[in-house]
């Protein structure tokens, strides 16, 4: 039995249908990456899965037992609590679990026949084994650290930000390892180290978990099948996101030849309806129904290939870049310095950004990023250093905060300030809602208030009102931060097609590849390094350094306990000789045993007299002990050898 299923399944909300009619199964094991639009239903879908609210209809059926926790975008918080209180709070039920443990085992100790107690060790250790609790202090130590919450274990949890509380939130599920977990948006407020933790535990820890994200990558590593959520149906794919794609395009063939067959089909039945249907109306009344239903499925499956053609062009979007002889300058930096009270972000950072650059800042949370955005754009003043701007230079910024929107707007107003509804889009004169749909806004948008949208709305009317304006550079800060992954593509297509600089920082490691053309690395201590390699293949390589790091060191710790015994040590031990001197013989004496032992199985006579299972076992224990007497052999010769050699 799965571990949930919803069967026929559907939710509407007033006149918007959600979800209409699905199934979905979750099998233990499973990594479900669910994705669709902003408004499809996805968070819907989970709240159902967690029973927060019903379904109009149909079942949702879980496994008798199971816990299911769901990752809320704004989480709560108990009153008067610290970081780290807030977690242990949470795992009361697993260190209950491991003091009883403890103590069945000291009464297990003293009556080893109980059976009782045992078969209750039994069911507690598999109980500790599944949510990996039996070192619960040490994993809250990793997954503080991992998710910067260390320096702020001690704070009273309700003064953190709502990214840090978020994860907060999210260490402690992971923690807790229930049996579903129902992930919305994990990676939104995690820099790409923390995210890569988040993938390492996800996989090594073995959680089955449906998952709500836009990162591409994410899903590409931890997803075992993705699941669409499009006009209120679900289609599963199998893998993560590069199998998807590839199976999306396998969809639009398979789409693209139904078509074709339902034309013909419609031709041959229109010319029927069009020859004498007035004389045959009583008696072929059906074949007239299904004439009008086919034209409808012609339709509905024309506008389906045709989403998927553009969702894939925009997926698949990649063009070269033209070569351009003589480059604007929109920036030069020089020595350009930044220290925010003793901490430095910036020292001595020099660089020149020209027309075309497509430039994105990585680094940790924390680190400097969105303050050198703020230098450029002049909202903040270096210590040290000069920032020349180029020659009537227009910069368009995006803020985490979108502070270009009014909230007592509405779209029509924000995008036609002075009158009018048409818009000017990269030399296109559009209407206002024709561009809009474009973000994916339909018509009943345009008279909305700013201040009702949702973060992820909100950012899309940026966005699209940044491309109405002409710009030479455009400065982004977290840009796909609360984006669907269609909008992304949307916004990946402007960005490749702009004509003048970009600047952005991003977490999102599928599209800071995508985008990027050059990297500022901001690596602590003040370090930013400049890269012209795609941002995965410098984590890699940054991965790999840390890994040979690691060993060098351990190997200089290691030479270093090693260097006094090589002081001292001028030949064997005296134990060592002896052992040496006295090792053949017992080597020769165990083959000799061997040898005889397995003569003896060759023997029916024999292995029945001494019995078979016997031999066999003593067969294996004397091959082991040789085995270890050989290579102790070995070891003693070799270490012989080299202290004669040294000496």
């Amino acid at each position: 039995m799965a571990l949930i299923d919803l069967l026929d399944v559907s939710k509407k909300f007033e006149a918007q249908k959600i979800l209409c009619n699905v199934e979905f199964h979750l099998d233990e094991g499973e990594r479900v990456a669910l994705i669709g639009k902003n408004g499809s239903g996805k968070s819907t879908l989970m709240k159902i899965i967690d029973k927060t609210i019903d379904p109009d209809s149909g079942e949702v059926i879980t496994k008798n037992g199971i816990k299911i926790k769901r990752l809320q975008q704004s989480p709560k918080f108990k009153e008067n609590l610290t970081v780290r209180e807030a977690i242990e709070n949470e795992l009361t039920e697993f260190k209950e679990a491991y003091q009883k443990y403890l103590k069945l085992t000291k009464e297990f100790a003293a009556n080893p026949d109980n059976k009782t107690i045992q078969s209750e060790m039994d069911k507690i250790s598999k109980f500790l084994d599944f949510h990996n609790a039996w070192n619960l202090d040490d994993r809250i130590e990793r997954i503080m650290l991992e998710f910067d919450l260390k320096k702020y274990e001690n704070k009273d949890i309700s003064l953190l930000s709502g990214g840090e509380q978020r994860r907060v939130a999210l260490a402690s599920l992971l923690l807790q390892k229930p049996d579903v977990l129902l992930l919305d948006e994990p990676t939104n407020h995690l820099d790409v180290y923390m995210t890569e933790f988040l993938e390492e535990i996800l996989l090594k820890d073995k959680y089955t978990f449906i998952v709500v994200s836009h990162d591409r990558y994410f899903i590409d590593r931890i997803a075992t099948r993705v699941v669409e959520l499009e006009n209120c149906k679900l289609r599963s794919f199998k893998g993560g996101y590069a199998d998807y794609i590839r199976q999306k395009e396998e969809l639009l063939k398979a789409k693209e030849k139904e078509y074709e067959n339902e034309i013909r089909l419609l031709k041959r039945e229109e010319e029927w309806l069009n020859r004498g249907v007035k004389a045959r109306l009583k008696r072929n009344e059906g074949r007239k129904k299904r004439v009008l239903e086919l034209r409808e499925k012609v339709k509905e499956d024309r506008r389906e290939i045709r989403q998927i053609e553009m969702q894939l062009k925009r997926e698949l979007l990649a063009k070269e870049d033209e070569k351009i002889n003589r480059k604007k300058v929109m920036f030069e930096i020089e020595n350009l310095t930044k220290s925010l009270g003793n901490k430095k972000l910036i020292e001595n950072f020099t660089t020149r950004i020209l027309q075309k650059d497509k430039i994105a800042i990585v680094g940790k949370n924390g680190s400097g990023k969105s303050t050198l955005l703020k230098i450029l754009i002049g909202e903040e003043k270096p210590d040290n250093g000069i920032i020349k701007v180029g020659e009537n230079i227009k910069i368009g910024y995006l803020d985490q905060r979108k502070t270009m929107l009014s909230d007592d707007k509405d779209l029509i107003e924000t995008f036609c300030p002075h009158g009018g509804d048409h818009v000017n889009v990269r030399g296109r004169n559009m209407h206002v809602y024709g561009y809009l749909r474009e973000f994916l806004f339909p018509p009943e948008y345009l008279t909305k208030k700013i201040g009702v949208l949702s973060g992820g709305e909100k950012t899309r009317v940026a966005l699209a009102l940044l491309f109405t304006k002409n710009y030479d550079v455009l400065i982004l800060d977290e840009p796909t931060n609360d984006l669907d992954i269609p909008t992304i593509n949307i916004l990946e297509e402007y960005l490749m097609d702009f004509e003048g600089s970009v600047i952005f920082v991003s977490h999102d490691r599928y599209f800071v590849d995508k985008i990027a053309k050059k990297l500022f690395i901001f690596k602590g201590e003040g370090i930013v390094e400049e890269s012209h390699i795609p941002y995965t293949e410098y984590l890699e390589i940054e991965k790999e350094l840390k890994q040979i790091e690691n060993v060098k060191w351990k190997m200089e710790n290691e030479e270093k306990k090693e260097k006094p015994k090589k002081r001292t040590q001028k030949k064997l031990s005296y134990k060592e000789q002896k052992e040496l001197n006295e090792l053949p013989k017992l080597i020769e004496d165990l083959e000799t045993t061997i040898a005889e032992i397995e003569e003896c199985l060759a023997n029916p006579e024999c292995y029945q007299e001494k019995g078979l299972v016997s031999l066999s076992k003593e067969l294996e224990e004397i091959k082991k002990i040789y085995d270890e007497k050989l290579e102790r052999y070995l070891e003693l010769e070799e270490k012989k050898e080299k202290l004669q050699m040294e000496n």
